[in-house]
């Protein structure tokens, strides 16, 4: 399998990018969305990067499922953990009781969301290069 680990950490770069300029738009609820595709993406790197394939979108299960010497410390996990929530509820009108998701996402929400990504990136991008 040919590695396209750096299209894939060059990808999460651009979506923390776009989770930043969300956040600094009141775009909460796309700031989230945004963060947790950022992470997912650099971990979907990693994996390219030590030739392994992996599916899905849940960041916490992909994070415990790495080699254990390459497997990040149970606090990221729980970091990533949150993002995991913010997959499909930023998005979806009818995953809330009423409203729309730009109704349940605060400004809060948005920086702890984006500096969660950061830190999943980074660890992922020291594995990488």
């Amino acid at each position: 399998m040919v590695s396209r680990a750096n299209d894939w950490l060059r990808q999460a770069f651009r979506d923390l990018s776009h989770a930043k300029l969300s956040l600094n738009h009141g775009d909460y609820e796309w700031a989230c969305f945004a963060a947790q595709q950022a992470a997912e993406k650099a971990v979907k790197a990693l994996y390219q990067k030590l030739g392994i394939e992996i599916w899905g979108h849940s960041i916490s299960r992909m994070l415990e499922s790495l080699p254990v010497e390459v497997r990040p410390p149970q606090s990221l996990i729980d970091k990533a953990k949150e993002l995991d929530r913010h997959y499909i509820p930023t998005r979806y009108p009818n995953f809330h009781p009423e409203g729309a998701p730009l109704d349940y996402y605060t400004k809060e929400d948005a920086e702890r969301a984006v500096n969660h990504a950061e830190e999943i990136i980074k660890f992922c991008k020291d594995k990488i290069l």
